[in-house]
């Protein structure tokens, strides 16, 4: 009933938003040069912003047609290197003959689309051949293909691995930290030649009983049925997964933006009064920001609620209970790959502390191909984006993947 309501609420408001976006346009088109804060650019900018406050749930588009290699500007083109019913594993594949460490991106499936790390994957190419989990929007996945839960997810980033081949080195980025450490463990354990060469954990919830952030608090004010019972609902028709269950990408968003809807407002009306000014630059940077923001992913009822429960609640992967089927996952089976952990100062979702308890974990990993880093001044998002993580977070994940490579 729930997914149902805001479907109807969507359509219902679909067709006054059209007539906004086309009306702005029109205003926009008749505006000669001089015309900053006439009638008609209030009114275009007023049907702008009325139209931008939706949601898609589309994923965007990259955008990365060109990257610097090596101070020459070459051609990046997608590529699908493995398709699956949830997931595809996405190649930047870059004109250029210069042979670069390939890198598995592990994007985070939590009510955004991967397209969320677009400055992660577009720092990365400088210097490695990259591949990103691009996860599917659940509800366009037909019933008929089954769930797909944490461990699904963690057999998925295992074959991802597997198609890349040997010498790879994997990324992972907030929630899959997890099911990263738990693909490493296995595939050491099975002495998989494909097992990561190096593993770069980067502002992930390892340990969530440390230092426990007002998310982790929150995850443990009710039992998971709650969860179940008033967050899962089912796909309305005529979306192409009809029936299946899943966690609401707009349920998720609305949870984001609750944390600081002033923020949210006080931007809107920013971009207002850009639009009004004329001021394009500043406009862009707000309407970037929110094309990607508002465009939400809906999550598989079992996986969200294998990760709240088995993450948040129950701390399985630190306390020597986490397994993947029947199989019990063992960090210290990693012995050969090199271990990088990542955390921002001022990071709310996943404090300091949480990300770093992977290096006791990982207790057979030898002491120099281990290393941290705490990044002062950043947030959760400046761990991944922003200047500090290409200034002074990027050349550390770099020379832990270039040493590695070196030595494999």
């Amino acid at each position: 009933m729930l997914y149902r309501a805001y479907q109807n609420n969507a359509d219902l408001l679909s067709p006054s938003r059209l007539a906004a976006q086309h009306l702005g346009n029109v205003a926009n088109a008749l505006w000669p040069a001089s015309t900053e804060r006439s009638i008609a650019r209030s009114f275009a900018a007023a049907m702008e912003v009325y139209s931008r406050m939706r949601l898609t749930h589309s994923r965007p588009a990259y955008g990365i047609e060109r990257v610097e290699v090596d101070g020459e500007a070459v051609a990046v083109t997608e590529e699908a290197a493995l398709v699956s019913p949830f997931g595809t594993l996405l190649h930047f594949r870059k004109d250029t003959r210069a042979v670069q460490p390939p890198v598995l991106l592990a994007a985070p499936l939590s009510g955004h689309f991967a397209t969320l790390l677009r400055e992660t994957v577009r720092t990365l190419l400088h210097d490695h051949d990259v591949y990103v989990t691009d996860w599917h929007n659940a509800r366009d996945v037909p019933l008929w293909h089954g769930g797909f839960g944490l461990d699904d997810y963690t057999r998925q980033l295992i074959r991802f691995l597997e198609t890349i081949g040997p010498g790879a080195h994997m990324v992972a980025v907030c929630q899959p930290c997890v099911a990263a450490l738990a693909a490493t463990a296995l595939m050491a354990e099975d002495d998989n030649p494909a097992a990561p060469s190096s593993l770069t954990l980067m502002a992930g919830p390892v340990d969530c009983r440390v230092n426990p952030t007002l998310v982790n608090k929150l995850a443990n004010e009710r039992p998971i049925d709650w969860f179940e019972r008033n967050l899962i609902s089912r796909v309305p028709w005529p979306h192409v997964g009809v029936m299946r269950r899943v966690y609401p990408g707009f349920l998720q968003l609305a949870a984001f933006m609750s944390m600081n809807p002033e923020r949210h407002k006080q931007q809107f009306i920013k971009l207002y009064e850009h639009l009004v000014d004329g001021e394009t630059d500043q406009a862009d940077t707000i309407r970037h920001f929110y094309d990607e923001y508002l465009a939400v992913n809906d999550l598989p009822a079992e996986f969200y609620l294998q990760t709240v429960e088995r993450v948040f609640q129950t701390y399985d992967l630190p306390r020597g209970a986490l397994t993947v089927g029947d199989r019990k996952v063992d960090p210290s089976s990693i012995r050969r790959t090199a271990l990088l952990t990542v955390e921002g100062e001022r990071d709310d979702i996943c404090a300091v502390g949480q990300t770093v308890a992977a290096q006791d974990l990982c207790m057979s990993i030898r002491p120099y191909l281990k290393t941290h880093h705490l990044q002062a001044g950043v947030g959760h998002y400046g761990v991944f984006s922003g200047s500090k993580w290409n200034t002074q977070i990027y050349p550390r994940v770099r020379e832990v993947i270039h040493t590695a490579h070196e030595l494999y």
